[in-house]
């Protein structure tokens, strides 16, 4: 049975703060909702062209990733298939895995969403910053909402823009 969330934690690890997708993986391999058949967690250094395959039969999907151009603590924003997105062949962005979902499957992908959590330090070799590790704890607040109500007009609700700031999550939370 494919589990109904597929929340995808994409980093390095041996590149500071490009770890928090691993990092945040880690935690939330933790919760009990990961265990009981409804989130599936997957793990990888980048997005590749057969992570369309992961996309199907799922009800919502999850992007978490460091990100260098949102504004701190995070952004959390859903995404579209785009064939306008650039890609190589060896890594994707997120709306290219859903673009080659459609191409691959011949219809819509499940409902995303990108959480690109601010990194500030992604140097080889260097640890996590004491400010990405802020970044990701109110990253996890976000994500005990998301996971504790995994509906698309929920995750909606809590998209950066429909409220106005990644602050306003983390204080409703």
């Amino acid at each position: 049975m494919t589990a109904p969330v597929a929340v995808f934690c994409i980093g390095n690890p041996s590149r500071g703060d490009d770890a928090l997708g691993p990092f945040i993986c880690g935690e939330l391999e933790k919760w009990p909702e990961i265990g009981n058949g409804q989130v599936e967690l997957i793990e990888d250094f980048q997005l590749q062209i057969e992570h369309a395959l992961d996309l199907v039969g799922r009800q919502l999907v999850l992007f978490i990733d460091a990100a260098t151009t949102t504004q701190a603590p995070f952004d959390f924003r859903r995404i579209f298939a785009s064939t306008a997105v650039a890609h190589t062949s060896h890594a994707l962005l997120p709306e290219a895995v859903l673009q080659v979902f459609c191409q691959t499957e011949g219809g819509k992908p499940p409902p995303a969403f990108v959480l690109g959590v601010r990194g500030e330090s992604f140097e080889l070799g260097a640890a996590v910053s004491a400010a990405a590790m802020a970044h990701a704890a109110a990253a996890m607040a976000l994500l005990t909402r998301l996971l504790g109500r995994p509906e698309l007009a929920a995750w909606e609700s809590l998209t950066t823009g429909a409220i106005g700031s990644a602050a306003a999550i983390v204080d409703a939370g």
